[in-house]
């Protein structure tokens, strides 16, 4: 148990949090393209359902492609959301209105999840004996709010966290699990609806290892927990979590699918994305690699609450129910990692709820140097990246620096700089309010233990609102197809009957279909193939005695390395 009085555990403003969560989940979604991989194949479902039939929406593809996508409740949302707002703000602004939805659904239950632990009695400070500690409510509260907090912190959620893809669902799942289970300690039928809504969310977002990892997980840290859930914790959780698994099965069969779309169908249930039965040295070096800095500043608090609360015998060590439910999930995540075979940094997304909730409890312990450092850390890098922001976007509007300028025209060749007066405003008031934060810091010393979290949250919305202000013109230039798309257009001959896609990417197909009007479908028979392999045309073309001839080159404007090709195809 530590010491603390009440000032010490003042809770930040609502107008801070609140404003600061809103910023950070908006900024970013709108008036942008949908961008090169994972972000551009979430959408190109979303479209897919939303412009096909009940064959799309039963089994989601992504333009037309036989193989299915996966779990259908990403794109279930992401349709639904075109359909209803799609026409007022276009389709690409309202398939993002789901990342919002599962970013502020997920950011609520962490926030719920860390004030019930927060009001626990093995968590309270010690009472002082003049008195003076704070009281458990707002105790709780306080650390809501910090957990609140290291979640907006997280480098690696800015960008992740406002993409298509189905890891936002799973994110938002993830957050009901911890949430129903916590607050099933003390309402087990409220409980367990939580429990069984998340796992429910899970099995319609995820592969099915990750659900069933997840619900391992959360049976062994109840289990362990010395802190016993009741029967009808179980019950509810236990039967809406059946309902999850059911659903969609269910409707394979009341829409009566024939047996080979109903295997397609199970088949990417199970392996998308692919796994593997036990981690490999790629998958040990990624996380390995990755990890850190995805995680950053979540993981060293982590650890600090970990050999802490592991020793206090009082609060009950590791069979804590703060200490033993988030962690018991944390493992299940890296198991999930490691089991992937072609892991990426959307996959450590499900780590972050419950690191974050865990993270929270290393605050009333921290030692003073360890809270400079981290303060000083995040205000010196923060405000490099603010000033190497505006740096950039000032070369690139003024042309000076003329070395900086020359630089961005070597990575970005034929980008020309377009001067927002609605970008440059909000860019100013956010470093504004960014000097505002670091002038409170510097020279108020509050002594909320809070206080070494507000520099970080408030520097990544920074970097994040200012890339999504100033930089976002180019950042869009450099991720989407759109431009690729318009030459190909313009390139296709305008009797193509169809042009064969067997050859390209997910991400590449989904940005075609969208952005131009061209009959793209896989199929070997067709006269045309749009490619990025020149090998692979030839050895196409070589099997099937054909010959082929080039008619347009091209790629974006960022990326070398990647090249497209259309050929025209002809017997020989």
């Amino acid at each position: 148990m530590v010491k603390l009085t009440a000032a010490a555990t003042a809770s930040i403003p609502r107008t801070v949090i609140f404003a600061l969560t809103l910023i950070y989940g908006l900024a970013g979604l709108f008036q942008r393209d949908p961008w090169k991989n994972e972000d551009a194949i979430g959408f190109g479902g979303m479209w897919s359902l939303y412009q096909g039939n009940l064959q799309d929406w039963l089994i989601p593809h992504l333009a037309g492609r036989d193989a299915a996508l996966g779990a259908p409740l990403p794109y279930w949302l992401g349709g639904l959301l075109m359909e209803w707002f799609g026409p007022l703000i276009g389709l690409a602004n309202a398939s993002r209105l789901y990342s919002a939805l599962c970013f502020f659904a997920a950011a609520l239950a962490i926030w719920y999840a860390t004030y019930l632990l927060g009001r626990r009695r093995e968590v309270q400070p010690m009472a002082l004996a003049v008195g003076g500690q704070p009281q458990s409510k707002a105790y709780g509260m306080t650390l809501a709010d910090g957990a609140l907090l290291i979640f907006l912190a997280c480098v690696g959620l800015a960008q992740r966290t406002h993409e298509t893809t189905p890891m936002m669902a799973q994110l938002m799942g993830i957050s009901f699990v911890l949430y129903g289970t916590v607050r099933g300690l003390d309402k087990p039928w409220q409980g367990g609806a939580w429990t069984g809504l998340g796992v429910m969310v899970l099995a319609l977002s995820s592969n099915l290892y990750l659900t069933i990892l997840v619900i391992l997980a959360t049976v062994s840290a109840v289990f362990v927990s010395n802190a016993r859930l009741r029967f009808r914790w179980s019950l509810t959780s236990v039967v809406l979590g059946l309902i999850g698994f059911a659903l969609w099965p269910l409707l394979w069969f009341l829409f009566d699918l024939t047996e080979s779309q109903r295997a397609n169908a199970l088949d990417a249930w199970i392996n998308v994305p692919p796994m593997q039965s036990s981690p490999s040295a790629e998958s040990i070096g990624f996380l390995g690699v990755n990890f850190w800095l995805y995680a950053w500043p979540v993981w060293p608090l982590a650890i600090v609450a970990i050999a802490h609360w592991a020793r206090e015998k009082n609060a009950g060590s590791w069979r804590a129910a703060h200490l033993c439910i988030p962690l018991g999930l944390i493992l299940s995540g890296i198991i999930y990692v490691l089991l992937r075979v072609d892991a990426n940094e959307h996959d450590l997304i499900v780590l972050i709820p419950p690191m974050a909730i865990l993270a929270i409890f290393s605050l009333p312990i921290l030692k003073r140097n360890l809270i400079s450092f981290i303060d000083w850390l995040a205000m010196l890098s923060f405000t490099i990246i603010g000033i190497a922001i505006w740096v950039i976007w000032l070369a690139k509007i003024t042309g000076f620096p003329a070395s900086t300028a020359a630089n961005v025209a070597r990575f970005i060749p034929g980008y020309e700089a377009q001067f927002s007066l609605t970008a440059f405003v909000i860019a100013i008031g956010i470093t504004g309010l960014w000097i505002a934060v670091i002038r409170w810091r510097t020279s108020r010393a509050p002594k909320v233990i809070w206080r070494c979290l507000i520099i970080s949250a408030s520097g990544t919305v920074l970097m994040w609102v200012l890339l999504m202000t100033l930089w976002l013109p180019t950042i869009n230039y450099a991720k989407t197809y759109r431009f690729v798309a318009e030459r190909l257009v313009q390139a296709a001959p305008k009797d193509a009957r169809c042009i064969d896609t067997s050859n390209i990417g997910s991400s590449q197909l989904a940005s075609f279909s969208y952005f131009t009007k061209l009959p793209l479908r896989d199929d070997a028979s067709c006269p045309y193939v749009l490619t990025h392999s020149q090998l692979e045309a030839k050895a196409y073309a070589s099997l099937n005695q054909k010959t082929i001839t080039l008619l347009w080159e091209d790629r974006r404007a960022a990326d070398r390395a990647e090249r497209l090709r259309l050929y025209r195809v002809t017997p020989e």
